[in-house]
């Protein structure tokens, strides 16, 4: 027993950190699914008790602090806060690059997106390190960004003239060449903007569009993920990383993976199809009551001209906006594993 006591004592330091961390976390939106289901319970829950007690968290979201959507990064790098996460695309204004992380259309299934995103990861940590003073976490998906319209459409070639909300910067520079007309309106705005017709239509996740009630404002809903999958990164402040102990880094590390970014990706897919179902009312929605919105099929020809501007004007537009070796590092990443190449 005397022998047995030491080793106890070492397997026990190893698993839990061995100095008491308070980390103050801010989340990405409230409302949302993504914070609701998965990074509330692990930042409340799962990760100080998986530290048994050494790691308390104080957690809060972005928008109930009122930050800029552009200012969480930057802050973050200033140290203003320990932790943060939101869409990557709100970053973008600070960090072009980042654009390769969540290109539109190139995954069409959860598991293709999650393959982008573990391609993209050692280009993503390199910018949050560089542009934010940042340790990457985690990156998680919202559902496929798909299309919302107050309007009647039939197909894509509809959104011919119409006023849209993208989602982020890529999904603008699309929309612009397929003839539609990019508006630049907050996801908090949105409701608002249909209704009163600032724009015809907006992008967003088909659940984050239920959650919302853009089904009240809109009619039509076009299921082609032309906003990507808008990955959420989570990071950790580089000094505050740097200084903790490397039990602690290691500790972290592992329950981000397995406890918040596996479960928010294996229920990816299953999401969509339920939050179609929630929208449209074809099938059953386990979220509350269905909607009626008119489902509009995706041809194989609307999908085939969307992917085709997307890789002979979009993306060699990003190259050449983010400069240097990032197309290069794109195509040897991402591009690989989706069968792209930017010339």
């Amino acid at each position: 027993m005397k022998k047995l006591l030491p080793i106890l004592a070492a397997t026990t330091a190893l698993a839990t950190p061995a100095l008491a961390e308070n980390l103050s976390v801010v989340g990405s939106w409230s409302s949302l699914p993504l914070h609701k289901q998965y990074e509330a319970p692990f930042w409340s829950t799962t990760l100080p008790e998986a530290s048994g007690g050494s790691i308390t968290v104080e957690l809060t979201t972005h928008n109930q602090m009122s930050l800029g959507l552009g200012d969480i990064y930057p802050l973050l790098g200033q140290g203003v806060y320990d932790v943060a996460m939101t869409v990557a695309d709100y970053a973008v204004a600070d960090a072009p690059e980042l654009e390769g992380l969540d290109v539109p259309l190139l995954a069409l299934t959860a598991d293709e997106a999650r393959a982008m995103v573990d391609a993209a990861r050692p280009m993503v940590s390199d910018i949050y390190r560089d542009r934010f003073n940042s340790h990457v976490l985690a990156i998680a998906p919202y559902p496929p960004q798909v299309v919302f319209c107050n309007h009647e459409i039939a197909n894509l070639a509809d959104l011919e003239g119409l006023k849209v909300r993208a989602s982020g910067r890529m999904t603008a520079k699309l929309l612009e060449a397929l003839g539609a007309e990019g508006v630049n309106v907050s996801f908090s705005e949105v409701p608002g903007a249909l209704q009163n017709g600032v724009v015809d239509c907006a992008v967003t996740g088909a659940g984050s569009g239920y959650s919302a009630g853009w089904w009240e404002v809109s009619t039509h809903l076009l299921p082609i993920p032309l906003g990507g999958w808008d990955s959420v990164v989570t990071a950790i402040n580089l000094d505050k990383w740097n200084s903790l102990d490397g039990d602690t880094q290691a500790l972290i590390t592992a329950q981000a993976a397995t406890g918040f970014e596996d479960p928010a990706w294996a229920s990816a897919q299953t999401a969509l199809v339920d939050d179609i179902a929630c929208l449209t009312g074809n099938g059953e929605c386990p979220a509350g009551d269905a909607r009626d919105m008119t489902l509009v099929e995706v041809s194989d020809a609307d999908f085939d001209r969307a992917r085709d501007i997307l890789t002979s004007e979009v993306l060699p537009e990003w190259a050449e906006r983010a400069g240097g070796d990032w197309a290069a590092r794109w195509n040897d990443s991402v591009g690989k594993v989706v069968g792209v190449t930017i010339n």
